[in-house]
């Protein structure tokens, strides 16, 4: 069973919301996961599947969180997004259909990719060291 437009806005904030299922975008540079360094996980704000390790992620000097590679395999799906007058490739939470970013080709890693994501479509779990 899906949920609903209305469970969503109940379940997340209104920017949230906006990111993740009306696909909107944060200004450039303003992500509160931007400058995060520490270890940990990044997870789906909208249903808590884990997307990215801190392993992955670097600084592209884009304005966005940026990562070369996923957690795993199948965490996230890839459409094509024709909108703005663009071709890009959106990617989305597989769990939840929610709009992260978009993936491009020019990441600096062996993988060549460079996932850039909304801070607000993440939730980031710091790595507990005993």
């Amino acid at each position: 069973m899906s949920t609903t437009n209305e469970e969503w806005k109940q379940k997340l904030t209104s920017e949230q919301y906006r990111l993740l299922r009306e696909k909107g975008t944060e200004p450039a540079f303003s992500g509160a996961l931007l400058d995060q360094h520490e270890d940990g996980t990044y997870h789906c704000a909208g249903c808590g599947a884990v997307l990215f390790s801190s392993e992955a992620k670097f600084d592209s000097g884009s304005g966005w969180p940026s990562f070369d590679r996923a957690m795993s395999e199948g965490v996230i799906e890839f459409v094509e997004d024709r909108s703005h007058a663009m071709v890009r490739t959106e990617i989305v939470c597989k769990a939840c259909g929610g709009h992260l970013g978009h993936v491009f080709d020019d990441g600096p890693s062996e993988t060549g990719k460079r996932f850039c994501v909304n801070s607000g479509s993440l939730d980031f779990k710091q790595e507990q060291h005993d």
